[in-house]
């Protein structure tokens, strides 16, 4: 877990981690904040994937584009971490809204 932590960039996996704890507690508090910090989640992990995608194809314009297959399916893989984060909290801010909120009404 602590590998994809790290291999995910420590910055955003960092934020993305602080936007989790806040959306678990304005849902609780205040639940017009939730909705937009989980969709600051979402954004933050594409951005995430984004400036990961950047670097990557900045390596492999630095090997002068000769890269393998196996190396460029790695990048993909490793950019794609902060998105999927992101999208698990998104998720999981859709799932106390759905289950959670229909108990206290």
């Amino acid at each position: 877990m602590f590998t994809l932590f790290f291999q995910g960039g420590p910055l955003f996996m960092s934020l993305l981690t602080l936007i989790l704890l806040g959306v678990i507690y304005a849902h609780f508090t205040r639940k017009i904040y939730s909705k937009t910090l989980s969709v600051m989640a979402l954004v933050l992990g594409v951005l995430g994937q984004c400036i990961g995608l950047y670097d990557m194809f900045i390596g492999i314009e630095s090997m002068g584009g000769e890269v393998s297959g196996a190396l460029l399916a790695g990048g993909l893989k490793v950019s794609m971490i902060s998105t999927i984060y992101g999208l698990l909290i998104y998720s999981l801010h859709l799932l106390l809204t759905l289950f959670i909120s229909k108990q206290y009404k």
